[in-house]
């Protein structure tokens, strides 16, 4: 079973995204952001879905504004899917989290 969605920061990065054996969907937010809060069940939702396949893991910019800036994160939400250290998939906004596993889905099945 899926642990849901998991907070990261500077010091479990690499280590939870860069070097995970499954792809790793990525939510960089920030908790004054509404986006962001609409986005959180979303996630779960997607966490839930992808079972061992893969994981969720959520970075606060306001405490990580280092990881934040080294990706290039302009605006919030900010959805990247990585394998390995490669991002292989972006989604800047509100998404359903139906349409993110559903592309996840995709992306796993062409693997």
């Amino acid at each position: 079973m899926n642990a849901g969605v998991i907070p990261v920061s500077n010091d479990t990065f690499e280590q939870m995204v860069l070097k995970s054996a499954t792809p790793v969907v990525v939510d960089f937010w920030a908790p004054w952001c509404g986006p962001c809060r609409m986005v959180a069940p979303e996630m779960e939702k997607v966490a839930a879905g992808l079972d061992e396949r893969g994981k969720v893991v959520k970075v606060n910019i306001d405490e990580q504004p280092a990881l934040a800036s080294r990706y290039g994160v302009m605006s919030i939400p900010t959805l990247m899917i990585f394998d390995g250290e490669q991002i292989v998939g972006k989604h800047v906004g509100y998404i359903k989290g139906e349409v993110l596993l559903d592309s996840l889905n995709d992306y796993l099945a062409k693997k």
